[in-house]
């Protein structure tokens, strides 16, 4: 059975992982540039989804430093994870793909090209 979709901002999260670990606040920026802007992520949306990610086995502490006396804690994504992000980022691909593919006969179509 397949998984169920991804939210657009845990794919995005995600996504901020899968190059190289990252603390939340760095996750936030990533997501940020990531989307061009579109999806702004407060801190409390984000460690929430961290937490559950975390429990799903989809992104794992990678290491954790104090900073200005704070604990800053960065996250990795875990070969499950990774699988996951594939699998949706293909899902994605291939409804674009078929989105566009529609679009273009519907043209053709329009332009009295195709009967």
């Amino acid at each position: 059975m397949s998984s169920p979709p991804l939210t657009e901002p845990t794919f995005l999260i995600l996504t901020a992982l899968a190059e190289t670990p990252q603390h939340g606040y760095g996750v936030i920026g990533d997501v940020l540039e990531i989307s061009d802007g579109r999806v702004k992520l407060r801190a409390g949306t984000l460690y929430a989804v961290l937490d559950r990610l975390r429990t799903e086995g989809l992104i794992e502490v990678d290491r954790e430093e104090v900073v200005q006396s704070r604990l800053r804690r960065y996250y990795r994504l875990t070969a499950l994870g990774a699988r996951r992000l594939a699998e949706e980022a293909a899902r994605l691909r291939h409804n674009a793909n078929t989105a566009g593919s529609r679009l273009r006969r519907r043209d053709l179509l329009a332009e009295g090209g195709v009967g």
